[in-house]
């Protein structure tokens, strides 16, 4: 027997049909990718084309270098590394910095796919994997969904803390999320896909289906028709159940075992999203499901065609697809299990440190209220910057009113989110007398770096705010201010405290407008 004449053995996927390469089907998730690719592009401008381009250009090059020093076959033509880097960067914020996709990609492709063989021979999905692996590591600036440098929740998240969305807006994709996060756009490029012989729906249909039943169940909407179809067409599921759980080399094999692994997905994105801490679960819920693949494609074996003799006895199930399965579902539970245990005890203690940041910057109050005219004007504020022309992404928390014990207004505390720290999001509570003028100013969520903009609080660069009466603060860099509402940025830490001072400025111009 010569050589052209030997069967090839090899992993999944398996071509059928002559005429089919994987070159092929490669172009056809491309096309496919296309209207969401160029919908976020039209919608999010500039960086989001750097962002795609830098991310498709990163995963490619990484496996060409890879093949060229490990000695192998060229295998950038085959266009899987193409696919992997547009998935990964749909997936990405439009304003991600630009390090985000070549780091995701290089992961993507080298730790995920070249490590473990090359394609056909990696058990995670690399896009999927990566994004994982930056929404780890990277956790601000995955999670930053700004549009002109505004900063506004998503829509699940804002659906979550049980405001009113536009379903429309999400939908066309025309709210805050990911670049490829336009549910129309994925869903037209998720049936050419399907038309053009690239997957059944097997997977998708089962997914949304299962999915669509457990928020209707245990989801506080229920199924109000708006709120499902809102999970449904945010938080990644369009793109995860089309593009991401449809790779043939993660998913099983049979249709049967589709629709099995379909619903498993479906079942863990249900649960992330309703009992998790974030609304964008499906990540998590897809590469889960990849590790059941070995063995849900034990379960639905089917009869060898042409079997003669007695009952059909169907193999038995691998010692390590079981032992896998049961590594997974425990560890599950015990994350599951110390994040249930842990999740009030760490609400209690925010609360505990905001209460203690209140008395701190307003000291005369011996209790705190809310005011009905000051929540309406932080609510119709819809959580949007408060004025980013001015001030940053800043956005006014809460505004409560200090009273002493014989129930006169003695001052007020506002807390300000700054979103322009080096390290993220800058907390504080600002308190004012009566008059505006500050008395002091308490962090409550800092996370900067230890030594630089970590000194932002201490008592030298805090005590500036103290006791002045202005309109706005002004930030000198060069240090010795000789004026009042001067205020010297420390050492090495000019972004840390310009971040303060646009902060406490927000503060006092909601106090102006609102209150003075």
């Amino acid at each position: 027997m010569n050589e052209n004449q030997l069967l090839n053995v090899s992993s999944s996927p398996h071509i059928r049909d002559r005429k089919l390469t994987t070159g092929q089907v490669m172009l056809d998730v491309v096309l496919a990718l296309m209207p969401a690719t160029v919908f976020g592009i039209v919608r999010y401008g500039l960086h989001a084309l750097l962002v795609i381009l830098l991310s498709v250009l990163a995963a490619v090059l990484s496996e060409y270098l890879f093949d060229l020093i490990a000695h192998k076959k060229n295998t950038v033509k085959d266009g899987s590394a193409v696919v992997t880097g547009l998935l990964l960067a749909l997936s990405l914020p439009p304003e991600a910095p630009l390090y985000l996709p070549i780091l995701g990609s290089i992961f993507a492709i080298l730790v995920v796919k070249c490590f473990f063989g090359g394609l056909g021979k990696n058990f995670l999905n690399p896009a999927l994997t990566a994004r994982c692996f930056l929404l780890i590591s990277f956790g601000t600036a995955m999670t930053n969904f700004s549009v002109d440098g505004v900063s506004s929740a998503t829509p699940l998240a804002a659906l979550n803390a049980g405001d009113a969305v536009n379903v429309a807006k999400i939908y066309l994709g025309t709210t805050n999320g990911v670049i490829g996060g336009s549910a129309l756009a994925l869903l037209i490029g998720g049936l050419y896909l399907w038309a053009a012989g690239g997957i059944t729906l097997e997977i998708p249909v089962s997914c949304i289906v299962v999915f669509t039943l457990f928020m209707g169940f245990f989801g506080e909407g229920g199924f109000a028709p708006a709120y499902l179809i809102a999970q449904i067409c945010g938080g990644g599921l369009l793109m995860g159940a089309f593009f991401m759980a449809t790779d043939p080399v993660t998913s099983p094999v049979t249709s049967r075992g589709h629709i099995i692994y379909g619903a498993i997905i479906g079942l863990l994105a249900g649960l992330f999203r309703v009992y998790g801490s974030s609304a964008d679960s499906f990540s998590y819920a897809i590469i889960i499901s990849n590790m059941f693949v070995p063995f849900i494609d034990k379960l639905p074996i089917p009869k060898p065609l042409g079997y003669k003799g007695g009952e059909y006895k169907e193999r038995e199930f691998p010692k390590s697809a079981i032992n896998l399965t049961v590594i997974t579902l425990i560890a599950g539970l015990l994350l599951s299990g110390v994040y249930a245990m842990t999740k009030t005890k760490i609400e209690e203690q925010e609360i505990a440190a905001n209460q203690e940041s209140y008395l701190e910057v307003c000291p005369d109050a011996e209790s705190f209220q809310y005011d009905s005219d000051l929540d309406a004007a932080v609510e119709a504020l819809a959580g949007e910057a408060y004025d980013s022309s001015s001030f940053g992404k800043t956005y006014i928390n809460d505004v409560l009113v200090g009273y002493n014990a014989n129930d006169e207004i003695v001052g007020y505390v506002i807390s300000v989110t700054s979103g322009d720290g080096f390290e993220g999001d800058i907390t504080l509570s600002v308190g004012l007398t009566t008059d505006g003028t500050v008395i002091k100013i308490a962090f409550t969520t800092l996370n900067e770096t230890a030594g630089m903009g970590m000194r932002v609080d201490e008592d030298a660069f805090k005590s500036q705010f103290e006791g002045v009466n202005t309109d706005a603060f002004i930030l000198n860099k060069s240090g010795s201010s000789t004026e009042e509402n001067e205020i010297d940025s420390v050492s090495g830490a000019s972004t840390s405290s310009g971040a303060v001072v646009n902060a406490v400025n927000t503060a006092l111009a909601f106090f102006a407008e609102y209150i003075g």
